[in-house]
This record gives C-alpha cells, sequence and structure tokens, in this order.
C-alpha cells in the first residue's frame, strides 16, 4: 500500500537533457512496463496544436473541470484542436492531456512540444536487486520521471527548470536513490515527495 517515494535528482533548463538524463537512468531498470505515462498542461494555443499534433489519439479535456452555469452539469472539452480557430480554442484554454504510449515511440517529439505548462513522461518498471545496499526492486513503485516546467512530482510547484526523479519503494529507499543521482555524477537534490 502506499505511495512510492520520489527524489529529485537532477535539474536543468534545458528540456532536452532533462530528457536524456531521465533515459539514462530508466535503461538501468531490470524491467520495463511497455508503456509510457505522457502528462502536460497547455496553456497556449500554440501549446495545444502542438502536442494534438504529436498525441493525435489522445484525449485533452479542460485543465480544471468546468461546470455549466444552467445546467450545473460539467462541461467536457469537445473542440477538434487541430481545426478549431484561435479565438474558439482560447477561451477553452488551459487544457490537460493524460495519454499512454508504447515506449520508444513519441517521447522525444513529446519533449519538443512541451510549452511552458508543466508536463511529464514516466517509465515504471523495477530496479535490479542490489545486495551491496541490500536495496531490493519493487514493480509497484520503482521508476523514473521527468517533470517539465517543475520541481514537484504533484504537480503544485511551476518552476522555470525541469527535474528528473527517481521511484523507489514507499520506504524511501535512501541508499538506491543515492546511487542513482550519482549515476547522473548528482546527488539527491531535495527531500522524497509522495510519487506515484
Amino acid at each position: 500500500m502506499g505511495n512510492s517515494r520520489a527524489y529529485p535528482v537532477f535539474h536543468t533548463t534545458e528540456a532536452v537533457e532533462a530528457w536524456t538524463q531521465a533515459l539514462r537512468l530508466s535503461a538501468l531498470l531490470e524491467e520495463h512496463d511497455d508503456e509510457v505515462t505522457l502528462m502536460a498542461v497547455l496553456l497556449t494555443v500554440e501549446d495545444a496544436r502542438r502536442m494534438a499534433a504529436v498525441l493525435p489519439d489522445a484525449d485533452f479535456d479542460h485543465e480544471r473541470p468546468r461546470m455549466d452555469p444552467v445546467t450545473h452539469d460539467y462541461s467536457e472539452f469537445s473542440l477538434a484542436i487541430t481545426a478549431a480557430e484561435d479565438s474558439a480554442l482560447e477561451p477553452e484554454l488551459p487544457l490537460s492531456v493524460l495519454h499512454y504510449v508504447q515506449r520508444g515511440t513519441v517521447e522525444d517529439q513529446f519533449v519538443r512540444a512541451v510549452g511552458k505548462g508543466m508536463a511529464s513522461i514516466g517509465w515504471h518498471g523495477r530496479w535490479p536487486d542490489d545486495a551491496e545496499t541490500e536495496s531490493y526492486g519493487a514493480a509497484k513503485y520503482d521508476g523514473v520521471e521527468v517533470r517539465f516546467n517543475g520541481d514537484d512530482v504533484n504537480w503544485s510547484q511551476p518552476a522555470d527548470h525541469h527535474t528528473v526523479f527517481v521511484h523507489v519503494d514507499n520506504w524511501g529507499d535512501l541508499p538506491r536513490a543515492e546511487k542513482l543521482a550519482a549515476h547522473l555524477s548528482s546527488t539527491l537534490l531535495g527531500d522524497a515527495q509522495n510519487g506515484w
């Protein structure tokens, strides 16, 4: 039960560099899920159009639920982003998207489509057992996540940089997190946060 513990291990202002470092860490996972998790908040029309081009099959929605003032029903986002006029799309912003894709398919395009809003790529898997640190992999918790324009895995702190996190078991496997940070010639850049 519970959440993983996510440790920040790398910061940069370059999105591609953050993604590259996250890939280096995800390569260390002994087991990989077939899919990666892509999430983004889209603040501008241009951001929304770029992301819709990368994820044409994804469902986009309002970032915060909207209620019809007359019926009090929740309204859903229903415009076709690539075809809608800017004047129709602008009042619908900000939008959000959560989408799962096969690992190694569109992540590089996703990184280049990220705008000013927070976004993330998450790789789930299992770290190998490590007798040296007495650490054991836990498929429920282990993985790597890169947060674009943020330094909080819970999306509460926008930032002007990008942060790579390692997820470990719910007990907060500190020796493993430190060893993974060292793989990037880094150290832990903050306390553990509640992860996925």
